[in-house]
């Protein structure tokens, strides 16, 4: 690639930060007001359905933000980004049973481990739809923006290793204000960063990422879990005999040495995987952004 495109790929990052903040806080306000609340304490749990409102007008101002940027800044198709569909049915449901598998198997290890112990089981229709609302609108979010644009733009700037692991960084010095996170937990957030772009940069598409990322936060809150320090509802309510590295503590699975381990084991998995079929999978033919 010739320096000038070097370029572009971050300074369109750099471009979009303060629009994007712009429209998603209005938008934010907006929902806030819509819900008869005056603001946002992340020290106090929003109602389901203030909180799902306020998803609902982040994903749009999201995806109006992107759509914008990359339609006249980036002179591409919206789908460049990583949501075209032909033969792409497999890559999310890859992703949606990792998630599941990942979940399932640490409660039972950590179950079988002493460290957790089920209490009850708690069904709520509502509670649970709503639950699935929001998580299918924070994969969304976080997807389209973290690896559909920052990803995507960083990979035309440098290396897509390199890429990745700057993305990544992003991804978790923005979730580093979560609460009750400790050093397990960011790296744990930078390792998700890493999981849930591997497959990007090899495939440029969203479908296993998003797939991945509502799995693995739905499921780890319907077990039980805290999804990044944060409560939610769940179905299954256990109890902790003390918090350790094991089971995560008060940040909740993502805390605990267990998710590091799972995380390195299948970010290697998915890279020797990518390897064994890099004739076929290459990112060399990718589009070259055009100038503006």
């Amino acid at each position: 690639m010739s320096e000038e495109i070097k370029i572009k790929g971050w300074v369109r990052i750099l471009l979009i930060i303060i629009p994007y903040i712009f429209i998603v806080g209005i938008l934010q306000f907006i929902a806030i007001s819509l819900a008869g609340s005056d603001f946002i304490d992340l020290n106090i749990p929003q109602p389901i359905t203030q909180k799902l409102l306020t998803l609902v007008f982040s994903f749009l101002g999201t995806l109006i933000i992107v759509a914008v940027f990359v339609k006249y800044v980036d002179k591409e198709k919206f789908s460049e980004i990583g949501f075209r569909v032909k033969n792409k049915v497999n890559e999310f449901w890859i992703g949606f049973f990792l998630g599941l598998l990942i979940m399932f198997g640490a409660f039972g290890i950590l179950e079988l481990l002493d460290q957790i112990q089920y209490q009850a089981f708690e069904f709520d229709l509502s509670q649970l739809i709503a639950t699935i609302l929001i998580f299918i609108l924070v994969s969304f979010t976080e997807e389209i923006l973290f690896r559909g644009y920052i990803l995507r733009n960083l990979m035309y700037s440098f290396n897509k290793y390199f890429a990745l692991i700057l993305s990544a960084s992003i991804f978790s010095f923005l979730h580093g204000f979560n609460p009750n996170i400790d050093i397990i937990g960011f790296a744990n957030i930078f390792l998700a960063g890493i999981l849930l772009g591997i497959t990007y940069i090899h495939t440029k598409s969203l479908w296993f990422p998003m797939a991945l990322h509502f799995s693995w936060n739905f499921f780890q809150a319907i077990l039980g879990f805290k999804v990044s320090g944060q409560n939610s509802y769940s179905m299954i309510r256990f109890s902790m005999t003390e918090p350790t590295l094991l089971n995560g503590g008060a940040f909740g699975f993502e805390g605990s040495i267990l998710a590091l381990i799972t995380m390195i084991v299948s970010i290697i998995a998915i890279i020797l995987y990518y390897r064994r079929k890099k004739p076929a999978v290459t990112l060399v033919n990718h589009k070259k952004p055009r100038t503006f």
